[in-house]
């Protein structure tokens, strides 16, 4: 997240909302307690994603090299995932994925490429003691690792909602905030169905 933080969100523009919004007093440090209450609990959440990972790999047996991997896909999963639902704390993700900044996909797509290496090329493979990853077992990860972060879009939400004026952003952002929700209530689905299929 390092490069993240510094290089992808300084070059992100500027919000609609930014002139509504009631400045900073000076006595306001960098970061406030709220700032820092939600980053905190978002990496509880990811951190319970992850040893979620843990169990679900020790449990159906798997050797600490394939637990390990599915356990660094489920972190990088979901700093990825982190890095465009932090993009604002405000707008949904689909409203801010139509901001203009060339380096979310440059970031993201390196973060990817090397991921992708490191469970795929036999070399790489060996020399971190990974192992590579069949179709279900990646998903499973990315899955795990999109819902350890993806529940901050209901807070949003409800953000959105105390926040309502009757205007044209606002509905469009609400409706965006929706489809969001809708969204992860269908891989809700989508996991339910799968294990009750494997059962």
């Amino acid at each position: 997240m390092g490069p993240t933080c510094s290089i992808i969100f300084e070059n992100e523009p500027m919000e609609k909302n930014t002139m509504i919004q009631k400045p900073r007093p000076f006595t306001t440090t960098f970061f406030n307690w709220k700032e820092l209450t939600t980053s905190i609990i978002q990496g509880i959440a990811i951190t319970l994603g992850t040893l979620f990972v843990y169990k679900y790999s020790v449990y159906n047996g798997f050797n600490e090299a394939h637990t390990r991997t599915m356990v660094f896909t489920a972190l990088i999963a979901s700093n990825i995932f982190l890095t465009l639902v932090n993009r604002s704390f405000y707008f949904s993700i689909f409203n801010t994925l139509r901001y203009k900044n060339n380096l979310i996909l440059l970031i993201i797509g390196i973060t990817i490429t090397i991921t992708g290496l490191l469970l795929f090329v036999p070399q790489l493979t060996a020399f971190f003691e990974f192992e590579s990853l069949n179709i279900s077992q990646l998903f499973t990860c990315i899955g795990i690792g999109f819902i350890s972060v993806i529940w901050y879009e209901l807070v949003k939400i409800k953000t959105q909602i105390k926040n309502y004026q009757n205007n044209i952003s606002h509905t469009l952002c609400l409706f965006d905030s929706y489809l969001v929700l809708l969204g992860i209530f269908l891989l809700f689905l989508v996991f339910d169905s799968r294990s009750n299929t494997s059962s």
